[in-house]
């Protein structure tokens, strides 16, 4: 009953951590005894000795499963398991590093400070991510370059065309003003008589 409540999987020092939890919250609700619940609750006891029994194994399993729901929502809340793992394998490497005979920057010793031992190896984690934003940010100002060079030539092709429309309304208005100065009165009199002219010559 009590595996199924936590996690079977992870490191050595994590089944380690689990399985000493486990026994305490078993231990913690087994803590009160029978003879306990039978000097809360005398009078039921004595009545109904074997109820009462199993009223007191039913109350232990409750306050061992809440014990045990309770701690593995934190586990959950906090990442318990991961942080456990992470150490292990912390650990386990450095102890592999030791064997081997291995000195890096990073290896713990009694007058190295915390904050020196965290930048030896958080630093070039971080080095090569200020690389790989730099590279990313190099690539989006030649982007912004080029769709500001398209936007430009687009701009100045809307320019243009702008100014060869301003120019043939121009025209237009040119050509409308010399027409309107034309003598409509003459020319429909010419259109009359040429129509004339044309029916006349006309073969009948």
């Amino acid at each position: 009953m009590l595996n199924t409540m936590f996690d079977q999987d992870g490191s050595r020092r994590w089944m380690h951590f689990q399985s000493a939890l486990q026994l305490a919250i078993q231990r913690s609700a087994r803590k009160w005894t029978f003879e306990d619940f039978a000097e809360c609750f005398p009078l039921y006891v004595e009545e109904e000795k074997n109820a009462a029994s199993v009223t007191f194994n039913i109350i232990s399993d409750f306050i061992e499963k809440q014990d045990r729901d309770d701690i593995t929502s934190l586990f959950a809340k906090y990442g318990v398991r991961e942080n456990v793992d992470i150490l292990h394998k912390v650990v386990t490497e450095a102890k592999a590093r030791k064997e081997r005979g291995e000195v890096t920057k990073d290896v713990w010793r009694e007058d190295l400070q915390p904050r020196n031992a965290v930048c030896a190896r958080t630093i070039p984690v971080l080095g090569a991510e200020t690389a790989r934003l730099e590279q990313t940010l190099a690539q989006l100002e030649e982007d912004n370059r080029q769709l500001q060079a398209q936007l430009d030539e687009n701009i100045q092709a809307k320019d243009e065309a702008d100014l060869k429309t301003l120019d043939l309304l121009q025209i237009l208005e040119e050509a409308y003003a010399q027409w309107e100065k034309l003598p409509m009165d003459a020319i429909e009199d010419w259109t009359v008589q040429t129509a004339n002219t044309l029916k006349s010559s006309s073969p009948a």
